[in-house]
């Protein structure tokens, strides 16, 4: 009996011993796998973690951003990690009757919140949708702006988000040009809420977009990008992972 026990257990080690050890691609969304992964650390999401709008307001944030953006009332503009709504609001004002705003987050929570003061302040202009980390599920060949401001280091699967985020643009052939894609965030590591300009723009170039114009705006909390898609969709299998690059000097 305990001899034969024991020769089960030996016919057994093995089949343990060859059991397959999750990678890191098991631990990433399906949806995502396709592409390549961040060589960076990503930022946890903190949440409002800025100014108060009466402060943001006050240095003229959202004015300077707005304006630096080429942003004119009629257009069309989506807000990515859109939280409280501090832009969607300021957005929404600034493109008018005839523009529409698209107020995008992946926190159900922030959603609804943010539903409510798009109801009580009556923004009719205003359409809120509930993205996901690696889509933004926007509507194809609708939008003159996309912004992400402060949200961008936060994003888990930048290839496969810049790359679903890159046909919603409109091309140059809509009445306002080209669509371009926002972004306001902080050089600093990414581990500390930021993420340096030469990280943002090699992400960003690796699946197809250029840079088309750049500046440092530190009252305004942060550096100011603007980016256009570039030549043709680039396929997952061709994109390239860039290197981790600390905080710029």
């Amino acid at each position: 009996m305990i001899a034969g026990l024991a020769a089960l257990l030996l016919l057994s080690a093995p089949l343990g011993a060859c059991k397959r050890v999750p990678d890191d691609n098991d631990l990433r969304a399906e949806t995502a796998r396709a592409y390549p992964p961040a060589s960076r650390p990503v930022s946890e999401l903190a949440g409002n973690q800025w100014s108060t709008e009466t402060a943001r307001d006050k240095r003229g944030e959202a004015e300077e951003i707005m304006k630096a953006a080429g942003l004119e009332p009629g257009m069309t503009v989506a807000d990515i990690g859109a939280g409280e709504g501090y832009y969607t609001v300021r957005l929404a004002e600034k493109v008018g009757t005839r523009g529409r705003v698209l107020a995008q987050d992946i926190d159900e929570a922030a959603i609804d919140r943010l539903a409510e003061r798009v109801n009580r302040e009556s923004l009719d202009n205003v359409s809120i949708k509930l993205g996901a980390p690696d889509d933004p599920r926007l509507p194809e060949k609708s939008f003159d702006r996309i912004f992400l401001v402060h949200m961008y280091h936060e994003v888990r699967e930048p290839y496969a988000f810049l790359s679903r985020l890159r046909p919603a643009l409109l091309d140059k052939s809509g009445p306002n040009g080209a669509g371009e894609v926002i972004v306001v965030d902080v050089n600093r590591d990414v581990s500390q809420h930021g993420i340096p300009p030469k990280q943002l723009f090699c992400e960003f170039e690796a699946v197809g977009y250029e840079l088309v114009g750049f500046m440092e705006r530190p009252e305004l909390g942060g550096y100011f990008a603007r980016f256009r898609a570039k030549g043709p969709a680039i396929s997952p299998a061709k994109i390239i992972s860039c290197p981790y690059q600390r905080e710029s000097e």
